[in-house]
């Protein structure tokens, strides 16, 4: 059975998307089958590997909202072993369609179920806010990643989202753990880079992993191209750093990576 990892943060800009599709690029490319969940309305997993949501038929919105399989909405993506359960603008609108529903916040586990045997990692692009579609996202996932950019306002926000995280816990997924706290957007000739990774890594030590992503051109300018940065340069420090990460994830999970 596959696990599904939530890459969430209700702060935008923190490098949710970016850390999905790369990620989930470098567990495809160590020989891993892997799933994109865009759960996010804003679509930006999903043209961010070269498809348009406007042009999309099926999405985790009919999936979780109108009941169709997500067989029926999967997209086998250009690369090996990666594939997408895209997103629409539709998704907007899921928030309030699904208030009055029973059992609300397993609309996405329930949907995720039946296809779980299909995938050895599932990663789901969460939205930048902690309403019901990520809180869906929480329910159906084993565990979450948290990206922290190297920035001032690093650490605003995170105890929201980890009280959020307990809620879930407590109450609709008592098996969801913490993955791990990721470390974005770090320039290392900015001091105040260097100043928040001690800050992160002391305050939440063992959470913190320890590949940490740089800032990088390639990853930047990727999405705009429709790819992973490891397909449009796999040696750049970006493609490498989330490689490094999928590795850091497989041997926390007792995997061995098959080596590209």
């Amino acid at each position: 059975m596959g696990k599904v990892i939530a890459i969430a943060n209700q702060k935008g800009g923190v490098g949710k998307t970016t850390t999905t599709i790369n990620l989930a690029a470098s567990l495809a490319a160590l020989e891993f089958q892997t799933l994109i969940v865009d759960a996010d309305p804003q679509a930006n997993s999903t043209s961010g590997l070269g498809y348009n949501p406007k042009e999309i038929e099926n999405s985790i919105y009919e999936c979780m909202v109108e009941g169709v399989r997500p067989q029926d909405a999967i997209i086998q993506t250009d690369f090996p072993n990666l594939n997408l359960l895209p997103s629409h603008i539709d998704l907007v609108g899921a928030e309030i369609e699904m208030i009055n529903l029973q059992n609300r916040e397993d609309k996405m586990k329930n949907a995720l179920d039946s296809i779980r045997d299909d995938y050895d990692f599932i990663i789901i692009d969460c939205s930048p806010s902690l309403g019901l579609i990520t809180i869906n996202s929480l329910t159906a996932a084993d565990s979450v990643i948290i990206p922290v950019q190297c920035e001032y306002f690093a650490l605003e926000g995170l105890g929201k989202l980890l009280n959020t995280i307990k809620i879930i816990q407590s109450r609709l997924n008592t098996q969801l753990a913490i993955e791990g706290i990721l470390l974005t957007m770090y320039d290392l000739r900015v001091r105040l880079s260097n100043q928040v990774v001690g800050e992160v890594t002391s305050h939440f030590q063992q959470m913190v992993f320890s590949t940490i992503i740089p800032r990088n051109i390639r990853l930047s300018e990727s999405p705009s191209f429709g790819v992973p940065a490891l397909a449009q340069d796999a040696d750049s420090k970006g493609a490498v750093s989330y490689l490094n990460l999928a590795r850091e994830i497989l041997a926390k999970n007792g995997l061995m990576p098959h080596e590209v």
